[in-house]
């Protein structure tokens, strides 16, 4: 009996090791490939903030937005993002103050404050997307980021594209590492957990 358990052990962990495996490639083909196409918004997934200036992970995506918005793919900008622990500032609204200074105007943004996850996210951007009657967006966020982005935003009936921001390695045990993280989130997340 024993070693039968340990056999199914074995199998189910194998199991386990190659789905995260196969989920950590589709997120780094996912992240090679920029998508960008016509759209009605460009969404920034937001990332940390210091003291209402962007971090150097936000200010690239928020200059990638940029570009994008200024090549005419998208009318709009949506920023996102909550106060991840600042009592001032909150990443959405960062983002909005950084492109208005860079002549975005201020009707062309959109800002959603609260979400402290990418889930939270998604489900604000669906819900600002269907009551705008919105029915496409460009995602602009870090490569490996996109696959569970898009995957979110579509299980909510949004078409996505994705768009990484330029500057990211791919070649780092930290870049897969954090394909390898991805995948089991979006693993979790498929399972019904919220991550």
């Amino acid at each position: 009996m024993k070693r039968l358990t340990g056999r199914a052990l074995a199998g189910t962990l194998l199991a386990l090791l190659l789905a995260v495996a196969k989920y950590t490639l589709d997120v780094h083909s996912v992240a090679t490939v920029d998508e960008a196409r016509k759209a009605d918004v460009i969404v920034v997934f937001g990332a940390a903030e210091y003291s209402g200036r962007p971090s150097p992970v936000l200010r690239a995506r928020l200059d990638h937005a940029l570009a994008l918005y200024q090549r005419g793919l998208a009318p709009r900008i949506l920023t996102t993002g909550g106060a991840g622990g600042d009592p001032v500032f909150t990443e959405g609204e960062v983002g909005r103050a950084y492109l208005v200074k860079r002549n975005v105007p201020s009707e062309a943004i959109i800002v959603e404050p609260e979400a402290s996850s990418t889930a939270e996210s998604a489900a604000a951007i669906r819900e600002i997307l269907l009551r705008m009657n919105l029915r496409t967006c460009i995602v602009v966020s870090d490569g490996y980021h996109l696959f569970r982005v898009r995957r979110i935003l579509e299980n909510h009936g949004v078409k996505a594209f994705g768009s990484p921001r330029p500057g990211e390695s791919v070649a780092s045990a930290r870049y897969w590492w954090l394909c390898a993280r991805q995948a089991g989130a979006y693993m979790l997340w498929s399972a019904g957990l919220v991550v």
